[in-house]
């Protein structure tokens, strides 16, 4: 009778531990962004899709990924980034990437590219129709 008891309160505890077990982060096909451009004090918010090249003054960004957390989850932005510098003579992307890695929405300072010219950070993910994503505002 105990064994069948201590069963029972193992499988109620199983199912409450499912339902709060954390959702995962949804993936969205563009990024958006704000831009600082330290020479004329303009700040610029622009819109990356991923895998497709944006230039922003001299820098040609790429994202990788753009996750965020759904509504009943934590607030939690994150996208990965690739940042190229483009020659202002010639126009030519340099090969060598000067960032490379995950910005995220909630820390900006964290992981922000800071350029001579320009910084970077990244501030929500949404959906290709240019509407808000669901995931956490």
């Amino acid at each position: 009778m105990r064994l069948v008891a201590f069963q029972a309160f193992c499988a109620a505890i199983a199912a409450m531990l499912n339902f709060a077990a954390p959702a995962h982060a949804e993936k969205y096909p563009v990024a958006v962004f704000s831009g600082l451009d330290k020479i004329t004090a303009r700040v610029t918010s622009f819109a990356v899709t991923v895998d497709a090249p944006h230039r922003y003054g001299a820098l040609e960004v790429t994202v990788r990924a753009c996750d965020k957390a759904p509504p009943e989850e934590p607030p939690r932005t994150s996208t990965y980034v690739e940042v190229h510098q483009v020659d202002p003579g010639t126009g030519e992307v340099q090969p060598h990437a000067i960032f490379k890695g995950w910005m995220f929405a909630e820390s900006p300072g964290l992981n922000a590219l800071e350029h001579p010219v320009y910084d970077l950070w990244v501030t929500d993910c949404r959906d290709l129709s240019g509407g808000a994503s669901s995931g956490s505002e």
